[in-house]
C-alpha cells in the first residue's frame, strides 16, 4: 500500500480557527513580523517547532494520573529513572524542566572563558548557553553539508578530521567536551551514522575529552541508522539507541521531542564529580534532584513516552510522513535541504528567493509570507537565529508528533507551492529591535 496512515486513532479533538488574510496581516504588524509573537489561537497549522507540541497517548494520560507529587523521593522519579537507566546506561540522571536547562547546568559546570566546545552543529540554545559562560561554540559539519541539494545518507555527521585538527591547534585542555547533536537540527534535521558516533568517540577518548550527545531526537536518528547503515537492518530501534548512548560519557536531552512530553528534560553523566556539581546547581535553580523543576505527572509522561517513541510502526510512519511533505514540494521546484530529515523539512530560502540577500533575511521573509498566505507558522534557521555564524538561510517546517493528519500536510504542500509561484513578490526584512541573546525569539522587523 502506498497510502500513509497514522498508526493511531484520534480520541480527542481540538478546533482550529480559520483567519482571513486581512486579519493575518494585522497580526503580523502587531507582532513586528515575528511569528513567535503571534498568539497561537491565530495560527491554523503550527509548524514553528516540534518541541513540546506532541500529542500524548492514552497510556501517557493514564500515567499522568499516577503522578506522585512528593517533594522528595517521588515514586514517579524512580519510575522514570528505571526507564532511562535501562535505555541509556548512564550512571547519573538528573531531571530538568527542559533541554536548555540541562544545557545551562552542564556548561555552567564544565565551561569557562577560553574554552571551546565543538559539535557537528550546535542549535540555538546550546550555542547561547556555551557562549554565556564565555566559551566558544564551534561547528564542524562534514563538507558535504554545505550543499543543501546533495543527497547522502548521513549528512548530519561531524567532520572527524576537522575535530582532530581543532584539538591539535587548540589543545585538549581547552575543550571541556565534544558534543554531537542527533539528529543534526541546524543542519537540516539530518541523521548521524553509528560509524561517525564511534569515530568521534574514538578521537575524544584518545585525547581524554568527554563525549556528549545532544540526544533530543535520538529515536529518529536510530531509525535512520536502521534503514540506511549496513549491519543494522535487523536491529530494533531500542537496541540501536542503547548502542549510541553506550558510546557517550553523558547527554543532554529535551523530553519535549522524542519523548512526546509537553515539558521536561534530562541531564545524564558517567562522571561522579561532575554529576555532583550539576546536582548542586540543580537544587539552587531547578528544584530537588527527584523532581528537577517538573511535576511528578510530567516525569510519568516522559517515562511512558521514552518507551512509545521506539515503536517501529510509529518511527516508520514519522519518517515517511515527513518525507512526504519534503518530496512533494521538491518535486514542484521548491528547494529543500536534501534528503528530507526526520522531524522537519527545511526550505533553502536563499535558493528559493535569490533576489533577497542574507542581510535582508530571506528565511524570515518566507516565514512571514507563508503565514500571511495560509495561516501556517514556521521558523527561520539562518541569519536571524545565528547571525554571522549562519551557514544557510533556511525555513524550518517542524512537524509536531501525532498531531496533524495527512490532509493537514496536503494543505501545507498546497500553500507552499502557491507561495512559490509568487515568490518574486516577496520582500526582504530589516530588524528594528533585538535582545542581546537568542534574538529570533523576540526581535521585531519591518518589511523593506
Amino acid at each position: 500500500m502506498r497510502t500513509i496512515i497514522e498508526p493511531f486513532r484520534i480520541k480527542s479533538v481540538e478546533p482550529l480557527r480559520q483567519t482571513t488574510p486581512e486579519e493575518r496581516e494585522r497580526y503580523l504588524e502587531q507582532a513586528g513580523y515575528n511569528l513567535f509573537l503571534i498568539e497561537a489561537g491565530n495560527i491554523l497549522i503550527d509548524l514553528l517547532t516540534d518541541s513540546g507540541t506532541s500529542a500524548m497517548s492514552t497510556e501517557q494520560w493514564a500515567a499522568v494520573m499516577r503522578g506522585d507529587e512528593s517533594y522528595a523521593g517521588s515514586e514517579s522519579f524512580f519510575r522514570l529513572k528505571r526507564v532511562v537507566d535501562e535505555l541509556t546506561g548512564f550512571r547519573h540522571m538528573i531531571p530538568c524542566h527542559q533541554g536548555r536547562a540541562a544545557e545551562r547546568i552542564l556548561f555552567s559546570v564544565v565551561a569557562r572563558p577560553g574554552h571551546i566546545v565543538p559539535s557537528n552543529t550546535h542549535f540555538d540554545t546550546t550555542r547561547a548557553n556555551i557562549e554565556f559562560t564565555g566559551a566558544r561554540a564551534v561547528d564542524l559539519p562534514i563538507p558535504e553539508a554545505a550543499d543543501t541539494q546533495l543527497r547522502m545518507d548521513f549528512k548530519g555527521n561531524m567532520d572527524v578530521a576537522a575535530l582532530e585538527s581543532l584539538i591539535a591547534a587548540e589543545g585538549a585542555d581547552r575543550i571541556p567536551l565534544v558534543m554531537l547533536t542527533i539528529t543534526n537540527n541546524s543542519g537540516g534535521g539530518q541523521p548521524v551514522s553509528m560509524a561517525n558516533i564511534e569515530a568521534v568517540k574514538s578521537v575524544s577518548a584518545r585525547h581524554g575529552i568527554p563525549f556528549y550527545l545532544d540526544a533530543c531526537r535520538f529515536a529518529e536518528n536510530a531509525w535512520f541508522i536502521r534503514e540506511r547503515e549496513p549491519g543494522y537492518a535487523d536491529w530494533s530501534p531500542k537496541r540501536i539507541a542503547r548502542k549510541m548512548f553506550s558510546l557517550a560519557d553523558g547527554c543532554t536531552f529535551s523530553a519535549k521531542k522524542d519523548a512526546f512530553a509537553n515539558i521536561g528534560g534530562l541531564l545524564c553523566s558517567n562522571d561522579d564529580r561532575v554529576a555532583q556539581q550539576e546536582t548542586n546547581l540543580l537544587i539552587l535553580t531547578e528544584g530537588f534532584p527527584t523532581y528537577g523543576g517538573l511535576a511528578g505527572r510530567d516525569l510519568e509522561a516522559i517515562a511512558v513516552g521514552l518507551e512509545e517513541v521506539l515503536d517501529p510502526d510509529y518511527l516508520r510512519y514519522r519518517i515517511i510522513s515527513t518525507g512526504y511533505l519534503g518530496n512533494h514540494i521538491a518535486e514542484h521546484g521548491v528547494p529543500i535541504v536534501e534528503p528530507p530529515g526526520g522531524h522537519a523539512i527545511y526550505i533553502d530560502a536563499a535558493r528559493m528567493l535569490p533576489h533577497i540577500p542574507p542581510h535582508q533575511f530571506p528565511g524570515q521573509a518566507l516565514a512571514v509570507e507563508l503565514y500571511r498566505h495560509a495561516g501556517i507558522r514556521s521558523v527561520e534557521i539562518g541569519s536571524v537565529m545565528f547571525g554571522a555564524a549562519a551557514r544557510h538561510e533556511l525555513l524550518r517546517l517542524a512537524i509536531p508528533r501525532r498531531v496533524y493528519t495527512q490532509s493537514h500536510i496536503d494543505y501545507v504542500v498546497e500553500a507552499i507551492l502557491e507561495v512559490n509561484a509568487q515568490k518574486e513578490r516577496i520582500r526582504g526584512m530589516e530588524i528594528v529591535e533585538e535582545p542581546p541573546f537568542l534574538r529570533h525569539f523576540s526581535a521585531r522587523f519591518r518589511r523593506l
